[in-house]
């Protein structure tokens, strides 16, 4: 049993649902069976629980390595299907891992900006890319709205934050070497599908890799 199979007994991502009133545009998008990378903006450490709800699927986190020094942490992180990445290296390891997971048919949740601190710049690294080209696996753009509200529910005058999450059509590629040029104009394309989310009245952009 891991920690996906405990929520949904207990009930946590209806409580989430409601609690935030989460509307969530698109879910369709995501497949319902085989691989896939789910690939979103990252404005809240809970994004991860958030994300949950789109889904009924379990979803591989791929997450900072920092997280696992607090072994209690870290247990946790593993439970819930988390697996650790050195951040600014290119962390093989990782990504042969996360390999792995997709030639499964594993659904895989990755943040490419890295972090949540709004201080800290965050541009989109290319590993969300380089999985999807090395499997082939289609790459899912998704935008979390108003999360970065979630865990400071006194800075909004009316109490909880309603969020909204919007998810575009899959980034479909053909399976190929990630090269850096490749992996870049795949990454340019997510990020450019995720800012065409944020409008209400955007057309996210439907895309081929090959």
């Amino acid at each position: 049993m891991n920690l996906y199979t405990v929520f949904d007994a207990i009930g946590i991502r209806e409580l989430l649902r409601r609690v935030y009133r989460i509307e969530v545009e698109g879910a369709g998008h995501i497949p319902a069976a085989g691989p896939a990378v789910l690939a979103a903006n990252h404005e809240s450490l809970a994004d991860p629980f958030f994300l949950g709800v789109a889904t009924t699927r379990p979803i591989h986190y791929m997450a900072k390595a920092e997280l696992w020094r607090n072994p209690i942490v870290g247990r946790l992180m593993t439970w819930f299907g988390t697996f650790p990445v050195e951040r600014g290296g290119g962390d093989s390891n990782a990504l042969r891992h996360g390999i792995r997971l997709l030639e499964q048919g594993a659904l895989l949740g990755i943040f490419p900006q890295g972090t949540s601190q709004p201080r800290r710049n965050r541009p989109y690294m290319r590993g969300a890319a380089r999985l999807a080209l090395s499997t082939g696996a289609p790459l899912v753009p998704i935008c979390t709205i108003n999360t970065e509200k979630a865990l400071r529910p006194h800075k909004v005058k009316l109490g909880l934050p309603q969020i909204t999450i919007r998810v575009a059509p899959a980034l479909r590629v053909e399976k190929q070497k990630p090269t850096v040029a490749v992996a870049r104009d795949l990454t340019r394309l997510l990020e450019d599908a995720i800012a065409d989310l944020r409008e209400p009245h955007g057309h996210p952009a439907h895309a081929w890799i090959d």
